[in-house]
């Protein structure tokens, strides 16, 4: 189990972090002020005790013997008090606590330094000082000689770590008390920073909504004034940029609709006239009847032509909306090849009866796309196979020509992509696949290319048994 130690949100985390960084600082001063008084404490007192042997010792030197004999040991030690021990050469005169605690480092730091040395040891769970000192002996000049005597003495420093103690325990009571303060001064201190952070998320969540007025007042001259106007800023460039395209898709929409209304009956009159042309071909001579030919040829492709751009053109102003209806698939795939006269050129094979809600003509216009490309650039058999799950719907068309080249896997759905340059002439406009495309996808499915395995050419149109929400619909 992973266990997160540090909070999530931006509120938690701010108030951890100022809390912390408040009991931290009290501690801090809190322990270095029982430290430093601790250190005092303990000076004051070695310096005390150090001050008391010293006279002590001052005070009992004139009256010995030199040299002295056990007598004077002993009446040197009682002076001093208890805990002592005196030493000359091989005599000694101890008693209570000085007679075990007295270390080696000590004895020889006294002899080698001929000086006052103190030490500080625990022993049995107990802090003691220990107290070095030769005596000297003054003469009447006032010279200072050393005499041969060390005296060591044995503190008890309970007392004074018991102080020390004292002195922790308060330092950690004085911290513990800052932490209602440290809470209080966290709450508020993250509340000035989490306010304005709320309202540019606040007016964030408008924005992402649509409303492109929303906007936060900068206040203050901080770095979240700075992010409040920068976002500010950016609010303004969104809106204008939605407003230019807004403008340009109602510009697009305007020229889509005008097209087609005014190209509606030239169309219409080149169709008639192609249609009248045709029943003349037969009397005519061979010149004039290839140039009719190629006319009628020409008239046809740039009608197509027109349609198909008029469609992209709808596609791209987003002007196009479905016309649904529950459809028979197979019959309405049938229908496609039947009214082409493709029927005896195709392979239809339906898994079972499916029924869908999609445009019809919408599906006739895929259909028929994907069928043209494959008996214009395929080989035969040319198949259509439509299947089923519960979820979505199939429809594959597969021929048994040489197949899409690598290259042209990428660019196939391209608009006015021919991968045969030479074949710029043919009655394909480049728009078809494009078209197909973007009628499955306003179904909410998708169109792919593919090659098939010891096949040609394979596309498979995917769509949702049910429309998706956001697919354009109109009775």
């Amino acid at each position: 189990m992973t266990w997160r130690l540090w909070p999530r949100g931006l509120r938690p985390r701010l108030l951890v972090a100022f809390v912390l960084v408040t009991l931290l600082g009290a501690a801090a001063a809190a322990w270095s002020s029982a430290g430093s008084a601790s250190t005092a404490l303990v000076t004051v007192t070695q310096e005390g005790l150090t001050d008391t042997l010293s006279d002590q010792i001052s005070a009992i030197t004139p009256q010995l013997t030199y040299p002295p004999d056990q007598a004077a040991l002993d009446r040197l030690r009682a002076a001093v008090g208890p805990d002592t021990a005196v030493t000359y050469r091989d005599l000694r005169s101890a008693k209570g606590a000085a007679t075990g605690l007295v270390t080696d480092a000590l004895r020889a730091a006294v002899r080698t330094e001929n000086r006052l040395v103190v030490q500080r040891i625990t022993a049995d769970h107990r802090p003691w000082l220990l107290i070095g000192t030769p005596v000297t002996i003054t003469a009447l000049n006032g010279e200072r000689t050393p005499s041969g005597i060390e005296v060591y003495a044995v503190r008890d420093l309970t007392g004074v770590q018991r102080q020390i103690d004292d002195l922790t325990r308060s330092a950690v009571g004085t911290a513990a008390l800052a932490l209602p303060l440290a809470v209080l001064l966290a709450v508020l201190a993250a509340g000035s920073v989490l306010r304005p952070v709320r309202r540019l998320r606040d007016t964030a969540r408008r924005l992402a909504a649509g409303d492109l007025d929303a906007r936060s007042p900068p206040r203050g001259a901080d770095e979240l004034a700075d992010l409040t106007v920068t976002i500010n800023q950016m609010a303004e460039s969104v809106q204008s940029s939605m407003a230019t395209q807004e403008r340009l898709r109602a510009d697009a929409r305007r020229f889509a609709a005008d097209a087609s209304h005014e190209l509606r009956t030239p169309l219409s009159t080149l169709t008639a006239v192609v249609e009248v042309l045709g029943t003349m071909t037969d009397g005519m001579e061979a010149d004039a009847r290839e140039s009719a030919d190629l006319a009628i040829t020409e008239i046809h492709r740039m009608v197509r032509l027109v349609e198909d751009l008029l469609e992209v053109s709808r596609f791209d102003a987003g002007t196009v909306r479905l016309v649904a209806e529950e459809v028979d698939l197979a019959a309405a795939v049938w229908n496609c090849l039947r009214a082409r006269g493709w029927t005896e050129q195709v392979d239809l094979v339906v898994q079972q009866e499916i029924w869908l809600r999609l445009d019809r003509r919408r599906l006739d216009v895929i259909v028929a796309n994907l069928v043209g490309n494959a008996l214009r650039h395929g080989d035969p058999p040319v198949r259509v196979h439509v299947s089923a799950d519960r979820d979505q719907v199939w429809i594959v068309v597969t021929d048994h020509g040489p197949g899409l080249a690598e290259t042209a896997l990428p660019q196939v759905f391209d608009r006015f992509y021919k991968h045969d340059a030479a074949r710029t002439r043919t009655p394909g406009s480049g728009l078809g696949l494009a078209i197909a495309l973007e009628n499955a996808r306003l179904h909410g499915g998708d169109l792919t290319a593919g090659n098939a395995p010891g096949a040609g050419a394979r596309f498979v149109l995917r769509l949702p048994r049910t429309l998706e929400d956001g697919c354009g619909e109109s009775g």
